[in-house]
């Protein structure tokens, strides 16, 4: 090294500074795992209902989310991971709401004419679309306990439209022969008007869907 050269570590640090990579400022502030993690779902979320479950990959949900893919990565084991907690929190609000709204009728009729209405609004389509991605998704996935989580959310959804219409029964409101039958037929008919409404083949509008399954209520449970 000659006089006029500087020192070794002052050579080497402009290329050390160059190596390093930029950092977004969502990676450089320190957030507890679970709030980081909550942050990354949230954000799948509205890529889910745009895009499709099978249309989002890890680079979509760390951009949305304003982190590296590396973070990312680091808190989930595969970018399915974070699209079937986006799903789940979707579907549990969604149904969320449906419950509050039904409690907060005075009887059972009007619970149900709430739920009704709660199920199609012009803001309900990407709930759908989530609904139908999650059971495809749920029948290709490797892990059973996905299928699981979404079979035991049907469930719930049958139990609800079940506990309704049995408590308008116990409580005189009206009759009805065949509740397990009315559940399925009520579940059913939403699901199918739901993905025809999606499709619009043939065109169906919310208000048209609400009045067949209110229709469904009419016919089936008397009233007393």
């Amino acid at each position: 090294m000659t006089a006029d050269e500087p020192p070794r570590a002052q050579r080497s640090a402009p290329a050390a500074r160059s190596s390093r990579r930029a950092v977004a400022a969502a990676d450089r502030t320190r957030q507890p795992t679970e709030v980081r993690r909550r942050l990354i779902v949230e954000a799948a979320v509205p890529l889910i209902a745009e895009r499709g479950y099978a249309s989002v990959g890890v680079r979509d949900v760390a951009a949305a989310a304003g982190v590296s893919v590396g973070t990312v990565t680091y808190h989930f084991g595969s970018v399915q991971e974070v699209l079937t907690e986006a799903m789940v929190l979707n579907i549990e609000r969604y149904y969320a709401a449906l419950s509050e709204a039904a409690e907060r009728a005075t009887n059972s009729a009007e619970a149900l004419r709430l739920l009704v209405d709660a199920l199609f609004t012009e803001d309900t389509d990407r709930h759908w679309r989530m609904w139908f991605d999650y059971w495809n998704a749920a029948d290709q996935a490797p892990d059973q306990g996905f299928a699981r989580g979404q079979a035991q959310r049907y469930q719930a959804w049958h139990h609800r439209i079940r506990s309704l219409t049995e408590r308008g029964v116990d409580d005189g409101e009206f009759t009805c022969d065949d509740l397990d039958g009315f559940t399925v037929r009520f579940a059913a008919l939403a699901d199918g008007l739901a993905l025809q409404r999606l499709r619009q083949e043939p065109p169906v509008s919310t208000e048209e869907a609400r009045r067949h399954l209110n229709r469904l209520i009419e016919t089936e449970l008397r009233r007393v």
